[in-house]
């Protein structure tokens, strides 16, 4: 299956940048309690917008700082994904920008419950997009809606880095319900207008991200094998081939997309170099201070793993002159030194 399609018109959107070219753009940032959440609604403060974050009620209390200019502010706003009464009270701030983060993001929690997946994943999309839709046809404000997918919705291919062109092929619940997700908003785009656009980020990782995902729990083993003197560390496969950015970088690239991307396009967001997970464990290991050795562990092993995860991001780079920031040595000695302390 290809990339998504229409025959309607694809406009771009003029982002009013911060202060330099009128006021703060609203933004609600659904998920903004997440890992990447909280990166992203900090660098939005920090250049000028006004930010509404979007989090699931009864979730713990989140502080995202007020890096930015004096004026730049962030009010929390209660937001199921799952529930139309409560997508509407948070549309009813009239945001001009929608970023969509919230999901079960988590491959093994939605291979565990696949239904689940789907309905906070692709329905969810649907209820937040529907919307959206609402306030542009009701003449209330006109959002950009960008709905963040994943770069594992291509699944298994080749050694080739993959472009927004290649088909999708996901194998697993999560990575499926994400191809859900794009449809559900594209088809609103196709249908109403709303201005959607899709980032396929590839993984990412930095300062406080969950050790469900690899670099953290790699990060937190070989430092309690070093602690403990063990000489080996439970690993899964570390055959696979990954493109690895800093959280940051992604940040940046979802913001810049909101004002340079083009509505019904796809967007992947890669630093567009693969990694061996073995290369991975070995310089995080010596940036730990650890000889320990990985050890392979079945329980540790996804039953269908993919090879080789590479993006080809030269559409967004062309589009927005986005690019990295951040090298993968600064990416992972960051990691390790946040972790230290």
């Amino acid at each position: 299956m290809p990339t998504w399609s229409g025959s309607r018109p694809a406009p771009r959107w003029r982002w009013r940048a911060g202060r330099r070219d009128g006021p703060p753009v609203r933004v609600l940032v659904t998920g903004a309690d997440g890992f990447v959440g909280r990166y992203l609604v900090r660098h939005l403060l920090q250049a000028g917008d006004q930010v509404a974050a979007g989090c699931r009620p009864g979730g713990p209390a989140v502080s995202w700082g007020r890096d930015g200019p004096a004026d730049a502010w962030v009010e929390p706003l209660p937001l199921e994904i799952t529930d139309d009464g409560s997508i509407a009270a948070a549309l009813a701030w009239k945001p001009e920008a929608i970023v969509h983060l919230a999901a079960i993001a988590s491959v093994r929690e939605a291979r565990e419950n696949p239904g689940t997946a789907w309905e906070v994943n692709a329905a969810g999309t649907a209820r937040l997009a529907a919307g959206a839709a609402a306030l542009r046809e009701a003449g209330r404000v006109d959002p950009v809606f960008l709905l963040v997918s994943t770069g594992e919705v291509y699944g298994p291919g080749g050694a080739a880095p993959r472009a927004e062109t290649d088909p999708l092929r996901p194998v697993s619940p999560y990575a499926a319900s994400k191809v859900g997700a794009e449809a559900a908003a594209l088809e609103t785009w196709r249908r109403t207008g709303l201005r959607v656009i899709v980032a396929r980020p590839f993984p990412h990782t930095g300062a406080g991200q969950s050790p469900q995902y690899v670099v953290p729990a790699f990060a937190a083993r070989l430092r309690a094998a070093r602690a403990s003197g063990a000489r080996t560390v439970p690993t899964g496969n570390l055959a696979p081939v990954r493109d690895l950015l800093d959280v940051r970088d992604v940040a940046a690239a979802y913001r810049v997309l909101l004002g340079r991307g083009t509505a019904g396009e796809v967007y992947n967001v890669s630093r567009g170099e693969g990694v061996p997970l073995t290369e991975l464990f070995a310089r995080l290991a010596a940036l730990i201070g650890t000889t320990a050795a990985p050890a392979p562990d079945p329980a540790l092993v996804r039953s269908v793993d993919i090879p080789h995860l590479v993006g080809d991001s030269t559409k967004l780079r062309r589009a927005t002159g986005w690019a990295p920031a951040l090298s993968f040595e600064q990416t992972l000695q960051g990691l390790v030194d946040a972790e230290a302390d």
